[in-house]
């Protein structure tokens, strides 16, 4: 038994050191987007930010899912954070499996550079809606009477850059329309949905979206145009930009891809060697393409094709 767990324990470990040398050469050659999409996230927290000095508290608006959906509370509103954070979590874990598990379907950097550009792009739009018309906040915080429904007149340039995180984040009020966790969410089961493997989960991931959608209208976060509104403009986003980037090498067959072995230098390289060779007339790839035929010893072939000798043999 111990020797079959320190056996297990080795492959492991090897697994661990293979998927980590692949990915730092694909996060050598994809870390500005990455690190682009990184900076954008503290953009929109600041953008959320700058919303709150311009909110002004007033009544509710009159909400459909309001009144189908009774108010979680003070008290209960930790319920949709909480399972908004088991959301998160769960992608995030499932996004490093392949330094784990044996199936291996996708390339962690690869991925995140998806999630980002989905990010990004459904974020963009967020801050261009709730910049355009600001409503008053439905959550208790940001109700009339509250201290946190205003924020004073900032002190200093750096006390708006700092966006009071998290507090500042927790307690915000103004940015609305549409949800912000809603985007994480439908980005997140959207980018399982293609490259999920198990059916149960996706169909579970389903669910739990729609119940997070419920949660957010019962906790007052959001009204319930926030959250339709990004039902149909993230799936949108993820359908167009996902036919703009190239498609996720499969990793299925076992074989690395040449787009993971080769480093962008590589690349270029090797495309000036291949167009060279075919300025020059020759065949890019080293076994040559066209067609052979041999009589008596001698390859007969030129540039526009194969000619054969009627006469053979001195006939």
């Amino acid at each position: 038994m111990t020797l079959y767990i320190g056996r297990e324990a080795s492959k492991l470990w090897k697994r661990i050191c293979s998927e980590t040398t692949t990915e730092i050469n694909l996060l050598l050659d994809n870390w500005k987007y990455l690190l682009a999409g990184l900076v954008f996230q503290y953009i929109h927290g600041l953008a959320a930010r700058g919303v709150h000095y311009l909110h002004r508290p007033g009544p509710t608006l009159q909400d459909l899912g309001f009144f189908l959906l009774p108010e979680l509370g003070q008290d209960k509103g930790y319920i949709s954070e909480t399972l908004f954070s088991c959301i998160f979590l769960s992608f995030l874990l499932w996004t490093f499996h392949p330094f784990i598990f044996k199936s291996k379907k996708i390339y962690t950097a690869l991925v995140w550079c998806r999630v980002l550009a989905f990010l990004v792009a459904s974020q963009f739009l967020r801050i261009i809606t709730f910049y355009s018309t600001q409503l008053p906040g439905p959550n208790y915080h940001c109700r009339e009477g509250s201290k946190l429904a205003r924020l004073p007149k900032p002190d200093s340039v750096l006390e708006v850059l700092l966006i009071n995180f998290p507090r500042g984040v927790i307690y915000g009020c103004g940015d609305l329309i549409f949800s912000s966790h809603m985007i994480f969410t439908l980005v997140f089961v959207l980018t399982y949905q293609k490259y999920g493997t198990r059916r149960c989960i996706k169909q579970l991931a389903w669910l739990v979206a729609v119940i997070q959608s419920l949660l957010i209208v019962a906790s007052r976060k959001h009204y319930t145009v926030d959250v339709v509104v990004a039902w149909y403009t993230v799936n949108l986003v993820v359908f167009f930009i996902d036919k703009k980037l190239p498609e996720l090498p499969d990793r299925t067959s076992g074989n690395l891809p040449m787009l993971v072995q080769l480093s962008t230098k590589d690349k270029d390289s090797k495309t000036k060697e291949e167009n060279q060779k075919l300025l020059n007339g020759n065949s890019v790839d080293p076994a040559d393409w066209r067609l052979r035929i041999q009589v008596n010893g001698t390859v007969l072939e030129d540039a526009n094709g194969i000619h054969v000798d009627t006469a053979m043999n001195g006939a």
